[in-house]
This record gives structure tokens, sequence and C-alpha cells, in this order.
């Protein structure tokens, strides 16, 4: 969004306070470069992960290189104990708690006007009252998501039973489509597992703000934003929160780009719309045996493709979360696959440029976890998906890009713990992407998808004007 209808600069600054996550972390910088563009001091407040999630550091130190309009502020880091669940989740909700003492001396000095916080760092609603700072949270996933969210506690109090209990049985939540109980967040699949309560707590607190602003557009999911703002998703006795649609906000630039020359030099070589490309998000790895089925599937298609290659997760507890190494591509791919897919294929090593992937105009499909800035993304640059889900809440997004915005097919197996997604299911699933009826079908309706996406940004666009109506109506 540009900044023509710049506000007079604000007295006081607008704190924004993202978890760690690196997905979490961009779409948060982004809203910042946004409020900046309309003449709003903007100060980041960044914590230490307590976990891998993706080179920061470096991330950080490009963000604020490139944007000297955006001011960070990092507090100091934190112990966190021993915690008894798998999920890291868990460790990222006890970060921001054990934060709020740091964080409320920062925001004691810095007497901000507004705090906007993640949905993990609901622990600073504490603070923020006690300080009298308005709070907004900035919800990085989608609108259906947010409405099953806020509808979290009336499920939870309609059952005894956890969700992995529920098996296949349909979750309904209004405003989305249903979804098997299967495919709710893992971490909440175990209501007794510690970070359960901390998610129902935090989707409770979404109601507490003046307002949650979510990283879509109204015209991709009409149907959920609507639900939403009539109330119809939030628990009896809680007061439905202000919703502002002000996306798709993705990345305005890459800050490691010179890494991924490689990549768009090979696609400069690729004729329009010929490359799939596969890439599984910032902490997405697959074991060994997924690898080498993904590259006998990549083979036998006959397509080309660019695939990103992460070592597989460690088998040992104690280094879960540590970085991991680069893969080893002659260990992990089958004998001579390199050599004889050369001519029609590019496999990198851990890491592409993926928002100056999907936009290249070599590529024609993204084989993708459904993360949510990997949705926007792909919908910003008009190429279709292949759903993958891995984790956190994507394979709830691919029930919706499948069921409800027809913008994705699921790749067949995904859900299965014990195997693999088998190599002829890749194979078919790239072929009829590439070059099908459907696909073409998909394709299209990606492309109109995009067509609402740059309308909305647009000055006077729905996502433009509802920044504009949200910069005006609060005391910034």
């Amino acid at each position: 969004m540009n900044g023509a209808a710049a506000t007079t600069r604000a007295r006081k600054p607008v704190v924004l306070y993202p978890s760690p996550g690196m997905g979490h972390l961009v779409s948060m910088i982004e809203l910042g470069k946004v409020f900046a563009s309309r003449g709003l001091e903007v100060t980041v407040v960044v914590v230490d992960p307590p976990y891998h999630t993706g080179a920061t550091k470096p991330f950080l130190a490009g963000v604020s290189a490139a944007n000297t309009a955006i001011a960070f502020h990092r507090l100091p880091k934190v112990e966190v104990p021993p915690v008894a669940s798998p999920h890291h989740e868990v460790l990222t909700f006890e970060v921001a708690r054990l934060s709020n003492a740091n964080l409320r001396d920062f925001l004691v000095s810095a007497s901000p006007a507004v705090l906007v916080v993640d949905f993990f760092c609901n622990a600073a609603l504490d603070v923020a009252a006690e300080l009298g700072v308005p709070v907004y949270f900035f919800f990085t996933s989608g609108a259906e998501i947010l409405a099953f969210f806020l509808y979290l506690p009336v499920l939870h109090g309609q059952t005894t039973a956890s969700f992995r209990e529920m098996g296949e049985e349909l979750v309904q939540v209004p405003g989305i489509p249903p979804f098997p109980a299967t495919h709710s967040l893992l971490p909440l699949m175990d209501r007794y597992d510690p970070v359960y309560p901390e998610f129902l707590k935090a989707a409770a607190d979404l109601c507490r703000s003046q307002g949650i602003i979510v990283n879509t557009f109204r015209s991709l999911e009409p149907r959920a934003v609507e639900t939403i703002v009539a109330g119809r998703c939030t628990p009896p006795g809680l007061p439905t929160p202000a919703v502002y649609c002000i996306g798709p906000l993705i990345k305005s630039e890459e800050v490691a780009a010179a890494r991924g020359e490689e990549c768009l030099e090979w696609l400069d070589t690729q004729p329009n719309g010929s490359v799939v490309f596969l890439c599984f998000g910032s902490i997405g790895r697959f074991s060994g045996e997924q690898i080498r089925e993904v590259a006998v599937g990549l083979e036998a298609s006959g397509q080309r493709f660019l695939w990103v290659v992460r070592s597989p997760p460690s088998d040992d507890s104690a280094k879960k979360f540590d970085k991991p190494p680069e893969p080893d591509l002659d260990a992990l791919l089958p004998v001579g696959f390199l050599e004889r897919t050369k001519e029609r294929g590019l496999v990198v090593k851990s890491w592409a440029p993926q928002r100056d992937v999907l936009a290249h105009e070599a590529v024609g499909g993204f084989v993708t976890h459904c993360g949510w800035n990997s949705v926007l993304e792909s919908v910003m640059a008009g190429v279709p998906m292949l759903a993958w889900p891995l984790y956190a809440e994507q394979r709830m997004n691919r029930v919706f890009l499948e069921k409800e915005m027809e913008l994705a097919v699921a790749v067949e197996g995904y859900d299965d713990a014990e195997t693999a997604v088998k190599a002829d299911e890749v194979a078919a699933k790239v072929r009829w992407l590439m070059d099908s009826d459907g696909g073409r079908l998909l394709l299209e309706r990606t492309r109109a998808a995009m067509r609402q996406a740059k309308e909305a940004l647009r000055e006077g666009g729905e996502s433009e004007a509802t920044l504009a109506r949200l910069v005006e109506s609060v005391s910034f």
C-alpha cells in the first residue's frame, strides 16, 4: 500500500509485538511498514526465540537497514524452564509470559499510543491493561482460522473429548467448512496437554482487545469475515471484537536475495509457466524416505521443477529445535537423480527466495505446506497450489483452500503418519497441476483471486480503505 494518504506523524509510537516464529515476524514487520508509510512511528519489540525458527537475526538486520522508519527493541533474554509438552508453541506462550516484566519496563519508557500483539503474545494484555494502553491483535493466519479460534471456547464446552478422540468426526464452526477433528491444530489434539489451555485462553483473549487486524482480504474469505462480524463465532458473554482485514501483506523484499540468484537465473532459462516449485516453509522437513519418494515422483512426472530440500529431522529429541545442517543431496536423493534431471530440474539446499520465485513468470505451480504467508504469496503471484500440509494450522488451511476458496488440490496421503506420500501420487498430482484441464481451471481461479487481491490493496480498495479507517479511528 502506498503512503499517499499519510497522516500527520504521531506523537506516540505504535508498538508491535510479534512472536518469534519467522512467519509471524515477517507478517508483523510488513504491518509495521504499512503503518510507517502512513506517517506513524513504529517500534517492533523482539524476543529471542526459545527454539530454532529460521535465521531471524540476519533477517532483522536486513529489514532494519532497508527500513529506517521502523525501530527495533530487543527485550532481555529470559530462561524458559522445561515444559511437559512436545509442542513448541507452549514455549512461545511461556516466553511471552516471562517477558512481561521487561515488556512493562519498555512500555513505560516508550509510552505508546497502541500495542499490537501477536496471538501467542496474549500475556501482554495484562501489562497493557495495567498501563492503560489500547491493544489490538494482529492475526497472521486467515479469517477462517480466526473464526475457529474465536469459537474454540464454545467447542471446548460442547464435549469432554479431545479432538484426537473424535477421529474423523466433523468439527462444525459457523462460517467455515466442516473439517475432520484429525485436521485440528496438532497442539490442540489433546486437551490435557499443557499447551491446550494456553490456546484456549489466547482464543478468549481475542475478545479482550480493541480489535483484530487480519492478514487477509474480505473478498478472499467473505463468508468467514461476515460470520465473525455478525458475532456468530463469539462465545456467549464475550464482546465481538472489531475486525480489520488489511491484507494480503507479503514480504516486500527478500532480505537474503543474493543467496537466491542461482534459482532466479535458472528460472530465466525456462519457458513461461512450465516449472513446479516445491517449498515447505521455514521449518518444514521431510524424512529421508519421503524425500526419496518425492524425487522419484518428480522424475516420473516429466515436469520441470525447482525443489528446496532440507535435511530430515533429527532422531535425537535434544536436537529437536537446533538449526538443521545443510542437506547431503548425494545421500538423500536416488543415485543418479541429479544427473538424470539436470536438464529440467534444479534442487537447492535449505532455502530459496520464495516470494521472488513465485513471482517469476516461469513458475506455473506451487507444492506448498499451506502456511498462510505462503498461501498469500501464491495468490499474489497467481500461482495455483498443491496442498501438502505439515504442522500448525496447515491441515485446516488445506481444507479451506480446497473446499471454500477452491484455490488448491491436496496431495493424497499427507495425513498418514505411518507412511510416506508415494511417488506415484507425487507424479500424478504434479502432472495434473501442470498439464490438465483441471489444473488450467485451478490456474484461472487463482489468477482471479490475484486480481481481487491487487484490487483490495489499491488506493480505495477494500483492504486499503479498511487500513485508512483503522488509522483514523484509533488514537494513534
